[in-house]
């Protein structure tokens, strides 16, 4: 390729590449319909992404489960929250604004 050569689209090498990317824009698109979450099709969080996601520290969150105020699952040392009763408990807890 010389130095002054104008680079289009036309161009072997980069009509090559846009090929490419349409190819992987193609199974990227397959994968995301045809993939789903794992465990009968629920999504499980551990105690940092769900203190990450509410802005809680991981003793608050420790301290609700020990109320009883969020749901969770314990499997060894291990705490798993279900994403659908974390948004459940938000949901419950949700109030409106008032004047």
């Amino acid at each position: 390729m010389n130095d002054n050569e104008l680079i289009t689209r036309s161009n072997e090498r980069v009509s090559s590449f846009f090929k490419s990317l349409d190819r992987m824009v193609a199974g990227l698109e397959r994968l995301a319909k045809t993939c789903k979450p794992i465990l009968g099709g629920e999504r499980y969080l551990t105690d940092k992404e769900v203190s990450a996601r509410l802005k809680l520290s991981r003793r608050t969150l420790q301290d609700y489960r020990d109320q009883g105020r969020i749901p969770y699952c314990q499997l060894g040392g291990k705490i798993l929250y279900r994403e659908s009763d974390i948004e459940k408990v938000l949901a419950e807890n949700y109030r409106d604004a008032f004047r």
